[in-house]
């Protein structure tokens, strides 16, 4: 680990010392590998127009997706059930927005999981598994198979991050200063 050191005059070492930390690059030659990292890029904004898209649907018709799925499913959730459709829709249409820029990531993906996560709980009550994973159902997927494809991509967001190619991406080089002895 290199370590920088600002000696006084008199050559003892300054107690506030600064320690840079450089983070080796995931391939042996130091090569950033630029074909995962556009895969990654499309990976994010695909899924994120296609997020927006069920976002989209809920603000087309508030009322009925809170009378049939949030207030038939989830009467649990104090209040309105139209808040809580408003709720899912501004965070499938913002949270998207934020994981495809990189801009807040992995908060945008968090989001996204959350939303997922209700997603899922909502299929599991109204048509189970299905038989999954070895039944053959009759519409050839099974009900729950998106919302659960959309969670473990957002799952993936919340851990990896948004890759190299985003608008905040974290540098390589962490600079700080240990406390003194």
């Amino acid at each position: 680990m290199p370590e920088k050191v600002n000696p006084n005059s008199n050559g003892v070492k300054n107690s506030a010392q600064k320690v840079e930390v450089v983070v080796q690059s995931p391939s042996a030659d130091g090569e950033v590998n630029i074909m995962g990292e556009l895969s990654i890029l499309v990976l994010r904004v695909i899924f994120s127009l296609m997020m927006v898209h069920h976002g989209l649907e809920k603000f087309n018709d508030p009322q009925g997706f809170a009378e049939f799925v949030v207030g038939k499913y989830f009467p649990f959730l104090p209040g309105d059930p139209v808040i809580w459709t408003y709720a899912a829709a501004v965070t499938q249409i913002i949270c998207p927005i934020g994981l495809a820029t990189g801009i807040l990531a992995r908060i945008s993906a968090l989001g996204i999981l959350n939303t997922m996560i209700f997603a899922l709980y909502f299929h599991f009550i109204d048509t189970g598994l299905e038989g999954f994973p070895f039944a053959v159902v009759e519409n050839h997927n099974y009900i729950f198979e998106l919302s659960a494809i959309y969670a473990a991509i957002s799952f993936y967001f919340v851990c990896a991050g948004p890759g190299r190619l985003s608008a905040f991406r974290k540098t390589n080089k962490i600079t700080y200063y240990p406390k003194s002895n």
